[in-house]
């Protein structure tokens, strides 16, 4: 079948039909995509006149009209749906992003790589809006050895001379993150660090606190992990990070937490956009007696 363009407008909204459509929190939460909504509109429709009352990153309540758009019905209809799928999005993870940074505090709270597939850069553009901090972009702006890295290697010594190794010898200056699972692990890059000159700049804490009954965590093990790092290096906490844990594990002095829930299950900001339907039957009205 042919690509005939948006056929429900054509056949309900009269091509020349100039209209006004409002958005609505349908929700209470924190509104992120403002900046990326004008550039669909503008790609749409360059005509179309975009106005806010409120600017990404502030706070709305249900029922609240927080910015409008002015020009022709059939363009406003056609980017209704693809503004509103990336502004609720974006509102969802900055909504969760300003809850998680401010439990977190004095921890900065960090999201992951495990976001949506095409949309890394718009998902962490709204953690930072929420109040977040991003982690690394990708697999090039930061060297960071996991589980099977380590494995591969032979050990997490082995892990970190090799990083060592690669980075002198491409002479590449980057940040350096290991991921730990016991405090034994933690010992280990702890000796290595104090023989070798080291670019290591971050140990990850992975799983280092129990789930609780009442839905908060045990974090004795994170705490004397931080302790015995003792401020030589960052320290991030990962694993059983939620809203309702993020506040203990943040009070362990730990540097960031970070948690893959601020992108991986996001739940939508309920936002709508609405035509203004006395508006349009009036401009319809004009329309027809000119």
């Amino acid at each position: 079948m042919r690509n005939a363009g948006d056929v429900s407008c054509k056949a309900t909204i009269p091509v020349d039909l100039e209209s006004e459509a409002y958005f609505l929190a349908k929700e209470d939460g924190i509104v992120a995509g403002i900046a990326l909504a004008e550039m669909i509109f503008a790609e749409v429709d360059p005509s179309l006149k975009v106005e806010w009352y409120i600017k990404d990153g502030d706070k709305v309540h249900k029922g609240l009209k927080f910015g409008k758009v002015q020009g022709k019905a059939h363009s406003i209809v056609i980017a209704e749906r693809v503004v509103l799928n990336f502004m609720q999005r974006m509102s969802g993870i900055a909504t969760l992003s300003k809850a998680m940074a401010d439990a977190a505090h004095p921890a900065y709270i960090l999201e992951t790589r495990k976001t949506a597939p095409g949309l890394r850069l718009v998902d962490k553009w709204a953690v930072l809006i929420g109040g977040g901090k991003n982690h690394r972009m990708g697999l090039f702006d930061m060297v960071m050895i996991k589980d099977n890295h380590i494995s591969a290697a032979g050990g997490v010594n082995k892990a970190l001379k090799s990083v060592d190794e690669y980075l002198e010898q491409n002479k590449l200056q980057m940040g350096v993150e290991v991921e730990t699972r016991t405090l034994a692990e933690v010992h280990e890059v702890l000796e290595y660090a104090s023989q070798t000159k080291t670019s290591l700049t971050r140990i990850m804490l992975d799983n280092m606190v129990i789930p609780l009954s009442n839905g908060d965590v045990e974090v004795s093990m994170l705490k004397e992990a931080v302790d015995l790092i003792d401020g030589r290096f960052e320290t991030e906490a990962s694993g059983n990070v939620t809203l309702e844990t993020v506040h203990s594990i943040g009070q362990t002095g730990v540097t960031y937490v970070s948690s893959g829930a601020l992108t991986h299950s996001v739940k939508a900001l309920d936002i709508s956009l609405k035509i203004d339907t006395e508006l349009a039957l009036e401009v319809g009205r004009r329309t027809k007696r000119a």
